[in-house]
């Protein structure tokens, strides 16, 4: 998984907890990188599962509510960093349709090491799409705190049905739908 995830992740933590808080769980985690993590770098999955169930243990908030809230945090950095992917679409439906036949695409020309998950869309009509979510680290509701916070950048709102294709989290379908207005 790449460094960004865990960069990241850590300032989340400190901004809400502070650096004191993110020092103790790094140690109480026995991370075999140590909890030293370049944005570029890349790790294995496991560790980013410890520290979510860390901080999940110590703040009473449950693993899927941090990951939904950690994809909204996210959400930011990529907007600040690869704005550009967000500018050259109209509308949410357009950018998470992109996901799978551009960006990604992009991502392995820079890191061809990452193991992305993908993303197949489908419009269903006008006001809804079919996300199906396809990836071995079965971090769903990661996604769907990217796809909320992609719903509040393109300033729509909408409902997001979930649906486990696979009982284990590994493929899940999406279902967004657009409020009338």
């Amino acid at each position: 998984m790449k460094g960004i995830v865990f960069t990241e992740f850590l300032d989340m933590v400190e901004k809400e907890h502070g650096y004191e808080l993110v020092d103790q769980m790094i140690n109480e985690c026995d991370l075999s990188s140590g909890g030293v993590y370049t944005s570029v770098g890349t790790y294995d999955h496991a560790e980013i599962v410890s520290l979510v169930s860390w901080l999940s243990n110590y703040s009473g908030v449950s693993v899927p509510e941090l990951l939904r809230q950690y994809g909204k945090y996210l959400h930011n950095t990529f907007v600040a960093n690869y704005g550009h992917f967000f500018d050259q679409e109209k509308d949410c439906f357009s950018f998470l349709e992109s996901i799978d036949r551009y960006i990604h695409i992009e991502v392995q020309k820079i890191y061809p090491d990452a193991e992305l998950p993908t993303f197949e869309t489908k419009r269903i009509n006008e006001n809804s799409l079919e996300m199906i979510y396809r990836s071995k680290r079965k971090m769903s509701d990661f996604a769907e705190g990217l796809i909320e916070k992609s719903l509040d950048h393109y300033k729509e709102k909408a409902s997001i049905e979930k649906h486990f294709i696979e009982e284990d989290g590994s493929i899940v379908k999406f279902v967004i739908t657009k409020s009338q207005i």
